[in-house]
Parts: C-alpha cells; structure tokens; sequence
C-alpha cells in the first residue's frame, strides 16, 4: 500500500510541476508549486504512514544512519520522468521526508537566463567560479548546466563530487565521473584531493561548506584545473569575505592573495515566483573578476566590490537589485517579491517612488528614511538595512480588485517608460 502510495504522490509532483514534497506527521502530503506550499487532497498523515513511506524508497544504508543519528540523505531515480534528492530526519519522535524534485531534462543557457560570459568561463582552462545563494535558489541547476555544455562541446575528463548525486551526466564529448560522498567517497575534502591525481580537467564540487573543502578547492584551481562549487552566501563581496573568514588569521593574507589570482567570476542567485506566467524567474548577482577586482581582494577592500560591478557591465557584471529591477520593470515580478529579495530594500522601495510607483509599505520605510538612500547603494550603502521587513503590498495573485489595478497601473507606466528610452 505505501508503495502505490508513493508512487500516486510522486507522479503528482511530476506531473504538476512541484519542485518539492513534503512528507510531515500531522499535515497531508504537501507540494511547493511555484514558490508555495499546497496541501493535497489526502489523508492527515499518521506516524505509521511517514515511516512506510520512507521505507519504500530508502536503502538498507540509509535506514540505518536515519536510526543511528536521526537523519538521511539519497537520491533515486523515478523512472523516466525525474530524480529525488531525498532527506529524511526525526521530529518530535517521528519520520519526516522532504522530496526535491530533479528533472532528467537539463536546461541551456538561455532557458535558465545565464550571463553570456558563462560559456567564456566554461572554456577557461584553469581557476574557480562559485554560484552562491540560499538553499533552494538554483544553484545545482546553474552547475549542471555548464558541466553539460562542456560535456557537449569539449574533450575533457570532468570529476563531480555530490552529495548525493542530483543531475546523471552522460558520457558526450568529455568523460564524466560522479562521486557521492558518503558513497563512494568519504567526504568533500578527500574527493578533492584523490581528484588531483585522477587526470582531471574540470572538477565540481557541489558544497563547499567547510575549512579543509574550501582550501582543497582553491589549491585545485591553483594547480591548473577549472574549479565550479558553490557556497550558501548572498552576493560576490559576502562570499569573498565568507571564504577569507574560514580561514585563522594567520592565514589570511595568504588566501586573499590566491583567491585574487584564481578566482574567476561569483554568480549569486535567488528564485522569484513569476506574476506574467506560471513558474519562477532566477535574480542573478554577476562579479567578473578583473584586474582591479583582484586588487580589491588583495587589499581586503570587498566593501567596493559592489561599485566596481556597478562599472563593469561592459563584462557583463550587475548587482542583484539591478537585476531585480529589470524584472519588475518587465512585469515578471511583484513590486513586493522585488523589495523582499533584494540586498537594499529601502533603495528599492526609494527607486519605485521616484519612477512613480505606488508602494505600500510598513512604517519601516518611512519617506524620510528611503529618501537618503541612494538607488544604487549596496550592502554597505546609506539606505535601509537589509534586515527590514518587506512591504506589506498584497502579491499579484491578491483577491483585492484596487491593488490588481494599482499593479496593472505600475506596468503599463513602466511600459511606456521602457518605451521613451
């Protein structure tokens, strides 16, 4: 019965687009559609249930380490539909599951909205790029995109280290290697510096979460090998920081003179429910690093990093808010998913005011307030803090008839803007 069971709820997934399950004691098997949780038509879920559901889908080895510590992760394949990364964990005494959901299909460039300077990066011979944002925000999708646009154009032996192994890669062009931690390899570290040896071109190392990862990654891309990994930080100078604090301080100096001469670009990404159509839309932080970058990282100046992005667009580099900008203005996103995405929400707040652009907002963003801010004013800039609330302005998808005209209002008046330039 769980079998069948689980198979009902995961080809609802597939089949309605979900990018996640939730299996929780107390609440009917849950989807997130679109960025938001929708219950299924089912039966409360007892603690019985969760415990046969788990058991119809995890391996023996994973059972075991759920009993030992109280936790699990694993992928599997769903026939020829999907991939789920599973992680299951213990609360209140019970069996929780949460299902994400990995299409089989990778998307291209264009589908997902990469920079151009991406298929630049994926030819360089030697060096680092990172993709940095919060869990959830796409970065896997962005890896497995470049690593099959190599696989597809170039020769080269590709080494992925995962845990677990999310998107299955092919042999084309290039060879390609997926080591899971935990299974065929102890942990991030080992399989970075065992790689060193296995005649690699191209490694990608799907976390970097700790001291020994992050050096055995920067030592790699040292010693002549393309580096992708990613990081959970929001936008290009916090994740210089974040990589330079990892280390004591009697090795800092040192870091930052290697991360300036290896690393090549940080793309920092977050994922916005769409208000045009159906779906999500990824805002993207570009940092290229160029000569003047390197410096910035050598003199432990990142506090400027944000204006040297702001100057480089002739590379193709913008900052988050830009970039989320562009999607409000282009009707993609909601005024409110702008504001609460963004790095600078009282600059943002401030920018719509001045193109005319009623926002209702909490008492937070009081004129005064937005008004000092500069519209381009990044983490360290004069306007709100980034800790303030979002806006209190209803999503697109509110029942209320003014604010859906008011919203209606704001595009066409951007519209007509966008037009006159």
């Amino acid at each position: 019965m769980a079998v069948i069971q689980i198979d009902r709820l995961l080809e609802t997934c597939v089949r309605r687009g979900a990018s996640d399950l939730h299996l929780a004691v107390g609440r009917p098997p849950t989807l997130r559609l679109h960025g938001r949780l929708r219950d299924l038509q089912t039966k409360v879920l007892e603690p019985e249930d969760t415990i046969a559901l788990m058991k119809s889908i995890t391996p023996e080895r994973i059972q075991q380490e759920f009993e030992e510590e109280g936790s699990g992760d694993f992928g599997f394949a769903y026939g020829e539909e999907a991939r789920f990364r599973v992680a299951i964990f213990k609360q209140k005494g019970c069996c929780s599951l949460v299902l994400r959901k990995i299409p089989n299909k990778i998307m291209t460039f264009e589908q997902i909205g990469l920079p151009k300077m991406a298929e630049q990066i994926c030819r360089r011979p030697r060096g680092i790029f990172l993709v940095t944002g919060p869990t959830g925000s796409g970065k896997t999708t962005t890896l497995a995109c470049m690593v099959n646009w190599i696989n597809e154009n170039y020769d080269r032996h590709i080494i992925t280290m995962e845990d677990p192994i999310e998107y299955f890669h092919n042999h084309k062009k290039s060879i390609v290697v997926q080591r899971e931690v935990g299974v065929d390899v102890p942990n991030f570290a080992e399989s970075l510096r065992r790689a060193l040896r296995q005649d690699p071109d191209v490694m990608m190392v799907g976390e970097m979460r700790d001291l020994a990862t992050i050096a055995a990654a920067i030592t790699a891309a040292e010693t002549g090998h393309l580096v992708f990994g990613t990081l959970h930080t929001s936008g290009a100078a916090s994740t210089i920081n974040r990589i330079i604090d990892a280390f004591p301080t009697d090795q800092q100096e040192q870091i930052r003179v290697q991360l300036a001469n290896n690393l090549i670009a940080v793309l920092s990404q977050c994922l916005c429910p769409r208000i045009d159509v159906e779906g999500m839309v990824a805002g993207y932080e570009f940092m290229y690093v160029t000569p003047g970058i390197q410096n910035l990282i050598r003199e432990n100046k990142s506090f400027r990093i944000d204006s040297e992005i702001q100057t480089g667009k002739r590379f193709g580099m913008q900052l988050l808010d830009d970039n989320l900008w562009f999607h409000f203005t282009t009707g993609h996103i909601s005024a409110e998913e702008a504001i609460d995405k963004s790095k600078n929400p009282g600059a943002m707040v401030d920018k719509m005011r001045r193109n005319g652009m009623e926002v209702d907002v909490h008492e937070q963003f009081p004129e005064s307030e937005t008004d000092s801010g500069s519209e381009e004013a990044g983490p360290g800039g004069q306007g709100a803090p980034k800790s303030s609330p979002p806006p209190s302005a209803a999503p697109a998808a509110s029942s209320d008839p003014e604010k859906q005209a008011q919203l209606q209002k704001n595009r066409e008046r951007m519209m007509a803007m966008n037009k006159q330039r």
